[in-house]
């Protein structure tokens, strides 16, 4: 994901002189992979668990249930005979909505001389899903001995309602007063009175009824057969409890979330190919990307990634939306509906707020709504207005949904408005950001680490700053918007915003291109000197479109070199430049999203070969992930034969964007193009990577039609085959050089 309040910083990465470090940082103080978690969620609730199921308190530990920014359990572990069982295996079901623990026995003493109780002879399997604000959870214990065997199970745990940001390692100064436990005959009420005046609850229930049961501790004996297995089921809730208990209450949940999450996902395309591997990398990302669709009042809305930020971003929500729009345009409807309710109205400068701007981040901790992080619903982002005005624009040439752009249109216009104004604070022509208050994000991109945007030289950038890919932002979603306005009937509004965008264009080649470097300045600073660094960021300005095809070309080539290219794909920051560094959150990465959209840049001028090169290399990186799950971001490091990438440590999977970048490649190779005024879809230059031989398009819809397609790789030619249509649709290869 994206920003500056994920940025982690290691001493090593502490700021030089005069530069100011993030107070919201990230702190890395252990690595994700070394803790190998597992993360669920479901509406607004996440959690995260070891591979043993278990929640492990301790400083800097992401592990815990949390529901709406707070953590309602901190600490949850099973023992046996006191002792922590032997882990098996931790699978995810590739739909998301089940993880299962396997564990056994470890060697355990007897008293009294009894026989002893030797390892693997008890298997335990724990079943976990989350559903309407509860973690449910079957642990069955079964004997595969060859006697009677006594088992004492042991669950241990607290809720210390930590706000996310204070898990995240944010300190605080005072905080709020935990509530004394309610214990009952199979239940206990953990409680907190936050200084916000919010009482946040969590009820950890049991059935059966524990042997024992304490405020922070729950004990259970069995006696089981050679053969026999029992199961005990938890509850824990944060909010009031259903009626139901026990193995009803945990079935019938089960299949609910089951049939939820197959709802949501049967609206999108689907593909399939003769690479087993590729199969189970998309099946991953769309079990992911459902997983992190919540609804709102306007719709479904991804949120960025857990564990850290399962909450509405407004540029990762438009970037995944704009990523996913061929596969399932209802994404985009529901960002661009929730981002225009939530539009800025008002001047407020602790949340970066102008009139017009779309949101960055909304949070609902109790920190949030105490202002003590800025963060409840907050706007310091440069791009997110931009971005929305583009991804409207994109929505309504995908769908020809025109009641849907009315609806959108007075919001489009502030958005265009903030843009030409506040966005604009020295009237120089290009969107530029500085932070309107001390608590703000200091960079505003999505490159928003402190140190993300510097000169040659490494020294930072400072005053108003301009992205060299928001002006691109700009350029497209004016574009777009000129058609909107058109289709309104708003032409003298659609000439114009035209010009403006023909005019930016222009601008921009002569303030930002480095004849020297080949490529575009990463920025213009506060005295509209020029950030000479190569960067991808150049490389977003291929997708939208603003730049000359000669320079294109330039651009791309430098890209494609080992400078920038590792062979897991692009790096954020070309090796060589002052502060490249390969295990930077943004100074020499390689972020998949950033890909994507560079591999949509490719596409757009051509660059078909260019495009199947990224395609090869993140899929490849993906084969080396855990659940085959593309992360937030990689290490870039340059490729070993025989070795797989080197991952970042705090990086967040699942992540939407991350999560939605093999549809994009996909997009990207086989040129898809949707003409929904006219029921057409194309495939421009289309062209598959050498790993895929042929692909299968299932419901690939337009308006009310749908087809099905096949598309075979003849070397570098591809063959079309319409499997199915249903409705008026056409669909045509166009090839063009």
């Amino acid at each position: 994901m994206n920003d500056q309040t994920r940025h982690d910083q290691t001493k090593a990465e502490r700021p030089r002189g005069g530069e100011s470090e993030n107070p919201y940082a990230i702190v890395a103080a252990e690595s994700l992979q070394e803790m190998r978690t597992l993360t669920m969620k479901q509406g607004d609730m996440f959690a995260v668990f070891n591979r043993a199921g278990d929640i492990r308190k301790g400083a800097g530990r992401p592990e815990g249930v949390f529901n709406c920014d707070t953590r309602h359990l901190s600490q949850f572990l099973l023992t046996m005979g006191g002792i922590r069982p032997m882990l098996l295996s931790a699978t995810l079901r590739d739909d998301n909505a089940l993880l299962t623990c396997d564990l056994a026995n470890p060697d355990l003493p007897q008293p009294n001389g009894q026989p002893s109780f030797k390892h693997d002879c008890i298997h335990i399997r724990r079943s976990r899903f989350l559903w309407d604000g509860s973690c449910l959870e079957r642990i069955a214990a079964r004997n595969f001995d060859q006697r009677h065997r006594s088992v004492d199970l042991e669950l241990e745990f607290a809720a210390d309602f930590a706000d996310v940001f204070e898990v995240r390692g944010t300190h605080r100064a005072a905080r709020g007063a935990l509530g004394a436990p309610e214990v009952g005959a199979d239940q206990v009420k953990l409680s907190y009175e936050g200084l916000d005046g919010q009482r946040r609850e969590t009820i950890v229930r049991f059935n059966p009824a524990p042997t024992r049961l304490s405020s922070h501790r729950a004990c259970f004996s069995f006696d089981l057969a050679p053969g026999e297995w029992r199961s005990l089921f938890v509850e824990i809730a944060c909010g009031p409890l259903k009626p139901q208990s026990g193995q009803r209450r945990f079935l019938v949940a089960l299949r609910d979330s089951q049939r939820a999450l197959h709802r949501s996902s049967s609206r999108a395309a689907t593909m399939a190919s003769t690479n087993d591997s590729f199969n189970e990398t998309v099946r991953r990302s769309v079990s992911d990307l459902y997983m992190l669709l919540t609804q709102t009042p306007e719709g479904p809305y991804p949120y960025a990634g857990v564990p850290w930020f399962s909450t509405v971003f407004g540029r990762d929500g438009l970037i995944t939306a704009l990523q996913t729009l061929w596969l399932d345009p209802a994404i985009a409807r529901g960002v661009l509906g929730h981002l225009a309710a939530t539009q800025a109205t008002t001047v407020d400068p602790h949340a970066d707020a102008e009139p017009g701007k779309i949101l960055h981040e909304a949070r609902n901790g109790e920190m949030a709504i105490l202002g003590e992080v800025p963060f409840r619903r907050y706007y310091g982002s440069v791009d997110s207005t931009p971005l929305f005005v583009l991804l409207a624009g994109l929505y309504v040439e995908r769908t020809n949904d025109g009641e849907t752009l009315a609806e959108l249109w007075p919001a489009i216009e502030a958005a265009l408005r903030w843009i030409d104004g506040a966005g604009d604070p020295d009237k120089d022509g290009f969107v530029e950001y500085q932070r309107a208050s001390e608590q703000g994000l200091a960079n505003q991109g999505w490159k928003d680490s402190f140190d993300a945007i510097f000169h040659a030289d490494g020294k930072l950038a400072e005053g108003d700053i301009a992205l060299a890919e928001v002006q691109g932002y700009v350029f497209a979603g004016k574009q777009l918007a000129a058609r909107c306005a058109a289709r309104l009937g708003k032409h003298d509004r659609a000439k114009q915003l035209e010009t403006e965008a023909r005019q930016l264009a222009e601008r921009f080649e002569q303030a930002f291109w480095c004849d020297d470097l080949g490529t575009y300045a990463l920025a213009l600073d506060g005295d509209k000197k020029p950030c000479r660094v190569r960067t991808s960021n150049a490389g977003q300005l291929l997708f939208s479109g603003m730049i000359r095809p000669d320079r294109a070309r330039l651009v791309a080539a430098d890209l494609m070199r080992p400078d920038f290219f590792t062979g897991w794909g692009i790096r954020t920051v070309a090796r060589g430049e002052a502060r490249y560094n390969p295990m930077s959150y943004h100074d020499g990465s390689i972020w998949p999203h950033d890909n994507a959209l560079i591999a949509l840049g490719f596409a757009r001028y051509g660059l078909k070969h260019s495009v199947a090169h990224v395609f090869k290399a993140l899929f490849d990186a993906a084969t080396y992930m855990d659940l085959r799950r593309l992360p937030e971001l990689f290490c870039g490091f340059r490729r070993e034969k025989g070795r797989g990438p080197t991952l970042y440590p705090v990086a967040c999977a699942p992540q939407a964007w991350a999560s939605a970048t093999p549809f994009t490649l996909l997009e990207a190779a086989l040129g898809l193009e949707f003409d929904a005024a006219h029921g057409e879809i194309r495939l421009r230059n289309p062209r598959l990577p050498a790993f895929l031989n042929d692909v299968v398009l299932r419901d690939l819809q337009l308006g009310a039609s749908s087809v099905d397609l096949r598309v075979r790789r003849h070397d570098e030619d591809v063959s079309l085959e319409v499997l199915r249509t249903r409705g008026e649709i056409r669909v045509s290869i166009v090839l063009a050089h």
